[in-house]
């Protein structure tokens, strides 16, 4: 059976220093993939665009800077639990999102009491995940370019 949990929470998109607006942002985490996060951002005119990351990424992100890849994430300003920065990168493009603190805390309480950290292993059955799994990854890439 396959379990979920899911919320949507507002945030920033950060255009320019000067320019940002609000978008809906979906927040998904499944057991049948225990270490990741899905989240989908609704842009105004364009279709949504998923990013799929670790949630340990998104966990250790609330607190302190985390992240050397295409995903960052980081508090908006040391020391505070105001908000946080999610940095999305592909190529030299790239995307920055403020969100509040709050919201990616429940949210990420919420999967713990699903599945606790460290324990992702015992809900993954990964030979039998791994195509369904590989052929959503390819299915995102496709639509995303």
């Amino acid at each position: 059976m396959r379990e979920f949990v899911q919320a949507e929470v507002m945030m920033s998109f950060l255009v320019s220093e000067e320019l940002s607006f609000r978008i809906p942002v979906e927040l998904r985490y499944e057991t049948c993939d225990p270490y990741a996060v899905r989240l989908t951002f609704h842009l105004p005119g364009d279709a949504p665009v998923t990013w799929a990351f670790g949630r340990e990424l998104l966990i250790d992100g609330v607190g302190r800077p985390c992240g050397d890849g295409d995903v960052r994430v980081s508090p908006a300003e040391a020391d505070t639990l105001g908000d946080v920065l999610i940095r999305l990168q592909v190529g030299s493009d790239q995307a920055l999102f403020r969100s509040s603190t709050a919201p990616l805390i429940a949210f990420l309480d919420r999967t713990d009491k699903l599945v606790p950290l460290g324990q992702e292993g015992a809900h993954a059955d990964f030979d039998a995940h791994l195509d369904e799994a590989l052929d959503r990854i390819l299915a995102e890439e496709q639509s995303a370019g």
